[in-house]
């Protein structure tokens, strides 16, 4: 029988929604939704808390460095991060960035209509069960899926004491959720999951994973053979008016943390930091910058301030910053700027 170690129970109580839908940006615009605060109850979690706001697991941690996850406590002031710079490239069906834990759906604009634009948290593949970066497209749809596990998920769940059956009929225990999207790369699902505490973190065997009710939501707006996009940008630098904005996440670690979801091993943001071999696994943040910072002044000029790049580079809250600005001088040149990038020249 599959292991339960975590309690579906715990999340039928709390009031939940889908993920975000705003309106899209216009072009040369790439910011969307607002950073906000609730203030927590005493019977609330950080987990219930991100779900009801449709934020995952480590956003809402990192968005607040210190708060205990489990026992926030009465009366205390939670940061929702629910802004976000658009991945860069092009805005149609599924873009997924893995850095991010997000992806981001544009769905086809009817005639006359606002174009719109939804974003999901997800789980991702964890250590050695990547998901892979690359184009694919949605090969097939399927309500209450039954789950034929592989057999090299059968043999680690055999060798850790937990057998799983060969077929896993619909219903509770299955861990696809109630709905799938099936991809055109053999063995990648997009679905939904009977443990939601771990959305928004590196647990799965390489599909994505969804809140049950967000998968549910988008699976009634997708169609047969949208076009998927599935991206690693852990830095991504937009305009937001005038102004260049960045937000910066954690590049995706060689070394994992190996979770089971249960209450007891969702780790605090100092734990999960620790984990960590920085040495290992973060290249010079200054290469993610200048390679952004030159598809965003592709077409309209601007600078950066480094000092703000240099503190939110080594904050890694994934929180959109001003760190920059439009330049007014149209004919100062992009390769003086992009000089500048490579060189840390801060704008006075």
């Amino acid at each position: 029988m599959i292991k339960s170690k975590f309690i579906i129970i715990f999340f039928m109580t709390i009031k939940i929604s889908h993920g975000a839908v705003y309106d899209l940006p216009v072009d040369g615009q790439d910011v969307i939704g607002s950073i906000s605060s609730v203030t927590s109850k005493y019977e609330d979690t950080l987990v219930d808390i991100s779900r009801r706001h449709g934020l995952g697991y480590l956003e809402i941690i990192q968005a607040n460095p210190g708060i205990n996850p489990w026992f926030p406590g009465e009366g205390v002031e939670i940061i929702l991060p629910s802004k976000f710079i658009l991945p860069p490239g092009p805005r149609k069906g599924l873009v997924l960035n893995l850095a991010e834990y997000r992806m981001y759906y544009y769905p086809e604009t009817p005639l006359g209509e606002t174009p719109k634009v939804h974003t999901y948290p997800m789980s991702i593949g964890r250590i050695n069960w990547e998901t892979p970066t690359g184009l694919a497209e949605v090969i097939g749809m399927a309500r209450n899926p039954t789950w034929y596990p592989p057999q090299s998920v059968r043999e680690e769940h055999a060798a850790e004491g937990d057998p799983l059956p060969a077929i896993v009929p619909p219903g509770p225990e299955n861990p696809l959720g109630t709905r799938v999207l099936r991809l055109n790369m053999p063995g990648y699902l997009i679905h939904g999951t009977n443990r939601p505490a771990g959305v928004g973190m590196r647990v799965s065997h390489g599909c994505i994973r969804m809140f049950p009710e967000d998968i549910e939501f988008l699976y009634d707006r997708i169609n047969l053979k949208t076009k998927v996009r599935i991206i690693d940008v852990p830095i991504k630098i937009g305009w937001d008016e005038e102004n260049l904005v960045i937000e910066a996440h954690r590049p995706l670690e060689k070394k994992q943390i190996v979770l089971h979801e249960s209450k007891e091993n969702l780790p605090s943001t100092d734990e999960y930091i620790d984990s960590l071999n920085i040495n290992e696994t973060y290249k010079d943040p200054l290469a993610y910058v200048t390679e952004q910072f030159i598809l965003a002044t592709k077409n309209r000029s601007g600078e950066l301030d480094w000092r703000i790049i240099d503190r939110v580079t080594k904050q890694l809250s994934g929180i959109p910053v001003i760190a920059g600005k439009s330049l007014s001088n149209f004919d100062y040149a992009n390769e003086e700027t992009i000089k500048n990038a490579t060189t840390g020249v801060a704008f006075q």
